[in-house]
């Protein structure tokens, strides 16, 4: 049996692949992905596996993201830190969920499970995924993993001011005034993103509410906002079109 691991954290991922070999020392470990970017390229490679073990959170989005890009008939077993009721509204889309840290009695109940349904039927394992996606943008973005040189440091969406456009590029700015480049657009962000904390304002800005310190009337239809702290030279002006909505959405 072909088994693929998506598991961001190196001792988890070694932690489950030494309780799969210790199940059953036939299974072949295809590899560690630890992305969603490295996920995809991997099961467009062969050999296929027959089995994956998926974390849900990865460092560039959350795994559901894999089956929006690429069709996907494999069983997977989740791995996952949410809670158990959280889990059990899940249970009939998957093989398993296994909380983390894994167990090795459920990691074996979970294996049992799967060649049940894969090995006992003639007809190929095959589940729809798409509610699972769709339940799973309520849980949004909550950090954002940025590179600065060599070195990374872990962003709070709370620490977030603002989402930016500038030079094509977008930018994730804190309430410091820094800057941090980031590889999503914002449409992309618009999805991954609590709506009630954050707003797209133009083309070319989100921003969060708690960052807000004043509206002001620009014109006669459209608004400009200034953000904390209050002596920040920029300014944002929401798009005509988005001024009745944002005021709905600033008004709770």
């Amino acid at each position: 049996m072909n088994v693929l691991v998506v598991e961001n954290e190196r001792p988890a991922a070694d932690r489950i692949v030494k309780m799969l070999k210790k199940e059953d020392r036939s299974i072949n470990i295809l590899g560690i992905a630890e992305t969603v970017e490295d996920t995809i390229n991997r099961l467009q490679m062969k050999p296929e596996p027959d089995l994956i073990l998926m974390d849900i959170q990865l460092d560039d989005g959350l795994c559901f993201e894999i089956f929006e890009t690429i069709s996907v008939d494999i069983p997977v077993i989740f791995t996952t830190a949410y809670d158990e009721y959280t889990l059990k509204a899940f249970k009939v889309n998957s093989i398993d969920y296994l909380l983390k840290p894994v167990d090795e009695k459920a990691l074996s109940a979970a294996l049992g499970k799967f060649r049940k349904l894969h090995y006992d039927n003639k007809d190929p394992f095959r589940k729809d995924f798409r509610q699972l996606i769709n339940e799973f943008r309520n849980q949004y973005k909550s950090r954002f993993l940025i590179k600065i040189g060599e070195k990374f440091r872990s962003v709070t969406t709370p620490e977030i001011s603002h989402f930016h456009i500038a030079e094509r590029n977008v930018f994730l700015s804190d309430y410091h005034g820094k800057d941090y480049g980031i590889d999503y657009s914002l449409d992309q962000l618009q999805h991954m993103l609590d709506q009630e904390i954050f707003f797209r304002i133009s083309r070319d800005c989100i921003i969060n509410i708690n960052a807000i310190a004043l509206i002001s009337r620009y014109s006669s239809s459209r608004l400009i906002i200034s953000l904390k702290p209050e002596d920040k030279s920029e300014r944002f002006i929401v798009s005509r079109d988005k001024v009745a909505e944002f005021k709905r959405w600033a008004d709770g």
